[in-house]
């Protein structure tokens, strides 16, 4: 009797081998592909919402083929669990289909309402099987929902299959897996649905593949025109001041991105004469960089007015005003005389310039409006007597603005104690100081960081001769 019943047993797990044998197959190959999808964001250290979607719907198919062979029913005992699993599994199955539809732009507009409301039905439905048991309401609910969902994007897909190519394939796809998807869920099972499923996901995984190498292409191409913007944009700042028997001076520019608005020029630079300007454009990336390009036109078309910051800027603002769209430029602008020993001064709201002398630091400040807001704006300068080892500091405000992890700025007080402590430094270490105080400061970089130093070494005929 045991024999017969070992044998019988052999049989029933022979025969229901070789009915879910292929079945079995296409769990293993979804799954293996939604391996490979993993494997690709990983070695893409990229979690592309469109290959996981894709990855999570080929593995939630293939777990179902498997928890629905004959062959599993035959090694696991029946219970209340295993049927609250099967039925969860096959409700969730969608879920994953939708977001990859919609991360893919299948569903147009209304995606951003159909997505969302059928994750939640779905996932409802899921839950409300784990939590009370197969109800027949539930599968009536799926099927039907399921159902009329595959009907619409059927029409709403082949009005659209000779657009392009990805449509054409995407609507071979679903003709395939929708037919026999209808008749499984409606009629009664036909057990060619997983053939079409696969069909499909071949196609699904075509233009996921082809889309993600397009937008790495895409991504590729930007980083190198982001790269070639940078390199122009650092070619139009000065590389260095030239040797000066009165001067010292160092800049330092950190964008926050590949290309910002922050700038910082010499309009004059000679033994008894400099002219320093430096500016912040509102915004950030590729726009602000750009309204910086012109800010340095407008300063070079103002040379003749280095003497005069005040009318150097009023100029700056006639060429920017209308130019800028809709974006806004503080600057500040200092001309220094060795010869009378004296500093003018002109800002357009800009931070205000610091004064480290004799191990003191005050603020030098004389604002006027912004430049291109209103082309009538006008502007004043502020003139001051220049003493030798004085040390003016010209910054944007990303520098003060820097916040730490409790939300604190790093503001004008830390500046000046930190220009303070760079009184025995040389210019371009001072620069470095300065700013590796305020990387230190804040918890991340959310502002591009301009820092200008100059140091006045006084009237070049009483300069010692090195």
């Amino acid at each position: 009797m045991l024999a017969f019943d070992a044998q019988l047993t052999a049989n029933q797990v022979l025969r229901a081998f070789h009915h879910d044998e292929p079945f079995l197959f296409l769990g293993a190959a979804f799954n293996t592909v939604a391996i490979i999808l993993i494997g690709l964001c990983i070695i893409r250290r990229k979690a592309d919402s469109l290959l996981l979607s894709l990855a999570w719907f080929a593995h939630l198919y293939g777990v179902r083929l498997w928890i629905n062979s004959d062959l599993l029913y035959i090694s696991v005992p029946p219970s209340e669990f295993f049927h609250r699993l099967s039925a969860a599994v096959d409700y969730l199955v969608p879920v994953p289909a939708f977001i990859f539809f919609h991360f893919a732009g299948f569903l147009g507009k209304a995606g951003r309402i159909l997505t969302p409301t059928f994750v939640a039905l779905f996932s409802g439905l899921c839950a409300g099987s784990l939590v009370f048991g197969t109800h027949p309401v539930f599968r009536y609910i799926n099927n039907t929902v399921i159902a009329i969902a595959l009907v619409a994007v059927a029409l709403y897909w082949f009005r659209r299959m000779m657009h392009n190519r990805d449509s054409r394939v995407i609507g071979f796809g679903l003709l395939c897996f929708i037919l026999p998807s209808i008749s499984d869920n409606v009629y009664r099972p036909s057990h060619i649905e997983p053939y079409g499923f696969a069909i499909l996901l071949s196609c699904l995984g075509y233009v996921a593949a082809r889309r993600t190498l397009q937008r790495d292409r895409e991504y590729s191409e930007l980083q190198q025109e982001l790269e070639l913007a940078r390199r122009m944009q650092l070619s139009i700042l000065p590389s260095s001041f030239p040797q000066s028997k009165s001067f010292r001076v160092a800049a330092k520019y950190v964008p926050m991105t590949s290309v910002a608005g922050d700038l910082y020029d010499f309009l004059v630079a000679n033994d008894t004469q400099a002219g320093l300007l430096i500016a912040d454009v509102s915004g950030h990336g590729v726009p602000a960089a750009l309204i910086a390009s012109m800010v340095k036109m407008a300063a070079t078309s103002q040379r003749t007015h280095a003497a005069d910051p005040a009318a150097l800027l009023h100029g700056m603002n006639s060429a920017l005003c209308g130019n800028t769209q809709g974006q806004y430029v503080t600057a500040a602008y200092v001309y220094l005389d060795a010869e009378s020993s004296a500093l003018h001064y002109s800002a357009a709201g800009h931070p205000a310039m610091l004064l480290l002398r004799d191990g003191a630091v005050s603020e030098i400040s004389e604002n006027g409006m912004l430049l291109a807001a209103v082309e009538t704006a006008t502007y004043e300068s502020k003139s001051l007597p220049l003493k030798s080892g004085d040390r003016l500091l010209l910054y944007t405000d990303g520098i003060v603005e820097a916040r730490n992890n409790a939300g604190q700025l790093f503001g004008e007080q830390s500046l000046s104690a930190a220009l303070t402590q760079t009184v025995h430094l040389a210019p371009g270490q001072a620069v470095d100081h300065l700013l590796a105080s305020v990387q230190r400061w804040a918890k991340s970089q959310d502002d591009d960081l301009t820092v200008l130093i100059c140091d006045f070494l006084g009237t070049p005929s009483l300069v010692p001769a090195k």
